[in-house]
């Protein structure tokens, strides 16, 4: 699997893709280049050695001997107990940080799940990911580098639409949102846990549908008015009828099983897929990435459920100005159905807490319009001496009262 980093046409350093004026830095010369600029620059540098390997292909050809060989490739699968016991203490812990935010990554570690190694093109140094990461960092020289292995083929996304925030304006809305909330524990603020703040593209499925619709009900008007002391009643009865054609546009479905901070993930929805562009792998450059494991025929069913009841309770939303609505019937009948797999951007931090139940807190974040999503951790420390306090304000002011009487 080819494992790659974006350089810098200038000085060959690693380029990272900037939220803030969407292009492509490269933080040891500082120049800095636009999308076409890092395309053409890597279009040259493949067609040159394209070249270069047709004349070693030659040359290999020429030497060719009835030796047995053995195709070797630059990533290898191990179970959790092979690879850890290879590991020293670092590359535990680097492990242990691309878990893939998962608060279940501990109990993966005595399981058979396979771990996938590969080297950094830069230092050399062993990256060792789980099996849907696309984009990470080196642990060693920061490196960016991108498993381009992992998003092409059938899993080569159709869209990404780029990150707009950059860490910076992440890490002040974090702060501001946080600091909003009481009794969150002090370490929660802690340089080393603002520094978690990471930017990830996770994949979903979003679909686009065109639907007929058809309703007919039993509806009824029922006026009263008062004439003097006599009270009249007027009912009608209406056969009510709705046809029509309902268009749907970017249904979003997670495509990643593992997870378990979907429900964050959800809750800064919806993204401004308008904005997605082709995808390219520069822009992951910076950001870690995962790649789906959920096909779209495992939840094809659930999503063309949905579809249906969103279409019935547009159609009912038509039928309005009766008293009552009886004897409904519905039918939603989906005629044409698009669906892409894309990279949606998140800034996501999680924080495990201190006490004895170790219990995982999530933080997301839109990398698009800002919106926040999360669960804070509770100081029963805070809330305790706040309760002490307000019961002894409480007792004084009592204490003075009864004196006063």
């Amino acid at each position: 699997m080819d494992v790659l980093t974006h350089k810098c046409p200038n000085c060959g350093g690693p380029l990272t893709f900037d939220p803030k004026d969407q292009k492509f830095h490269c933080e040891y010369c500082l120049n800095i280049y636009t999308e076409e600029e890092v395309s053409l620059y890597e279009q040259q540098q493949k067609e040159a050695r394209g070249v270069s390997d047709q004349e070693s292909k030659e040359t290999n050809e020429t030497t060719k001997t009835t030796e047995p060989t053995t195709n070797q490739e630059d990533d290898f699968t191990f179970t959790a107990e092979e690879q850890l016991a290879e590991m020293d203490e670092a590359e535990r812990k680097a492990f242990d940080e691309a878990g893939g935010f998962s608060d279940t990554a501990d109990e993966t570690v005595g399981k058979e799940a396979a771990m996938d190694l590969f080297l950094c093109p830069n230092c050399g140094a062993e990256i060792v990911t789980d099996a849907t990461t696309a984009a990470t960092y080196c642990y060693y020289c920061h490196n960016p580098v991108v498993l381009s292995g992992r998003l092409s083929g059938e899993f080569l996304p159709n869209k990404v639409l780029p990150f707009a925030i950059e860490k910076e304006e992440a890490v002040e809305k974090f702060l501001a949102w946080t600091k909003k909330k009481w009794f969150v524990p002090k370490a929660f603020f802690n340089k080393d846990q603002i520094d978690k703040l990471t930017g990830v593209y996770f994949p979903y499925w979003a679909t686009d549908a065109q639907v007929e619709g058809a309703l007919q009900a039993n509806g009824t008007v029922i006026r009263i008015w008062r004439v003097g002391d006599i009270e009249y009643t007027e009912t009608k009865q209406y056969a009510v009828s709705r046809e029509g054609n309902l268009s749907f546009k970017e249904l979003v479905k997670n495509a990643l099983s593992k997870n378990t901070q979907q429900k964050m993930v959800e809750g800064v929805q919806p993204f401004p897929l308008n904005k997605a562009i082709d995808f390219k792998s520069q822009y992951l450059a910076g950001f870690q990435a995962e790649k789906r494991d959920i096909e779209y025929e495992a939840i094809k069913s659930q999503v063309q459920a949905e579809l249906r009841d969103y279409s019935e309770k547009l159609l009912k939303d038509t039928a309005n100005g009766y008293t009552t609505l009886t004897g409904v019937r519905t039918s939603a009948d989906i005629t044409s159905e698009t669906n892409e797999y894309v990279l949606l951007p998140v800034w996501l931090v999680t924080y495990r807490s201190n006490d004895s139940s170790k219990k995982v807190y999530y933080y997301a974040m839109n990398g698009q319009t800002g919106k926040v999503s999360g669960v804070l951790p509770i100081s029963h420390k805070k809330l305790g001496l706040t309760a002490f306090g307000i019961f002894a304000v409480l007792a004084i002011l009592f204490m003075i009262g009864g004196y006063l009487i």
